[in-house]
């Protein structure tokens, strides 16, 4: 039998697999996004040249039987060259419903980071978000803590390193994986922003005072206003400041990018309390937007 370069023995080749998880990717690095990328990263500063590579191969060959990923913790079956896959596991640290909160709340104050993800994307600027509340998004050099039921002594083996390149391409896919890993389902997250969203982004966590007034009324208590949230003042009254932005800039955030949804802006500020015909006013607006961004691209070519 020969022997490895990992100085283990091992098989010529591993069994052959027949509807296992194959990666898309065919040659190179794995991982497109911006997250995937940080993730894979992490994984070629800490683990074995060789063996990530031999990983990828694994990975491209569909040798990963089937993939689980809860929070902090990533399942898996890989089939080697013996006749009984491996059991993998890769954990991190999953945070609690306490450290959750105020991750919430961080990110629901930035109107466009809250915009973005409720439009399903993953800014940059979210890292530095739970870098900011001591939480980090991804694990350290340290914070991943994997095992494989394989005999091989190296670490980590190529069946750990194909299990972590299919984690970065389900990554590429779905963003919110990442935030699923660390113990915060997709959903949850969701309702959370919006509910932060629908009460003006003023409140630190999202929650109002069970029987006190709405935040965007007028004499809420000293709730912090919402972005649409204006004084009557008789036009006399404003001559002084009348072009003057009625909110500081820094709330609206940096630039939207060119590739955000022609809704944006809608998401990013609060919603009024209007309706038309029993419709939310914004549900009526978010058509009108997106038709005027299709125009726009067709006249552009």
């Amino acid at each position: 039998m020969p022997v490895g370069p990992d100085g283990w023995f091992e098989a010529a080749r591993p069994i052959r697999v027949e509807g296992g998880i194959r990666a898309r990717s065919k040659r190179g690095t794995i991982g497109e996004q911006w997250w995937s990328r940080r993730f894979v990263d992490i994984l070629e500063r800490v683990c074995d040249p060789g063996r990530l590579s031999r990983g990828r191969a694994y990975a491209r060959r569909g040798q990963v039987l089937d993939l689980d990923l809860g929070p902090g913790l990533a399942k898996a079956r890989v089939q080697g060259s013996r006749p009984e896959p491996y059991d993998v596991r890769v954990r991190i640290t999953a945070y609690g419903a306490d450290e959750w909160a105020g991750l919430t709340a961080a990110l629901g104050a930035q109107a466009l980071h809250r915009a973005k993800l409720l439009a399903g994307e993953m800014p940059p600027e979210v890292e530095q978000v739970f870098d900011a509340c001591g939480l980090p998004l991804f694990p350290g050099e340290r914070g991943l803590d994997m095992d494989c039921s394989c005999p091989d002594w190296g670490f980590p083996c190529k069946h750990l390193s194909a299990v972590l390149y299919l984690l970065a391409e389900a990554f590429d896919e779905d963003p919110f994986l990442v935030l699923a890993w660390r113990g915060m389902a997709r959903d949850t997250l969701l309702d959370a922003l919006r509910h932060i969203g629908g009460q003006g982004g003023g409140h630190g966590h999202g929650e109002q005072v069970a029987g006190g007034p709405d935040p965007g009324e007028p004499g809420d208590g000293g709730a912090t206003p919402g972005l649409l949230d204006v004084a009557d003042v008789p036009f006399a009254g404003r001559l002084g400041d009348f072009y003057e932005p009625g909110v500081p800039a820094a709330r609206l955030g940096p630039p939207a990018d060119p590739g955000s949804p022609p809704d944006l802006l809608l998401r990013a500020l609060d919603p009024p309390p209007v309706k038309a015909r029993h419709i939310p006013l914004l549900d009526l607006l978010r058509p009108a937007y997106r038709r005027f961004a299709a125009e726009e691209d067709e006249a552009a070519g």
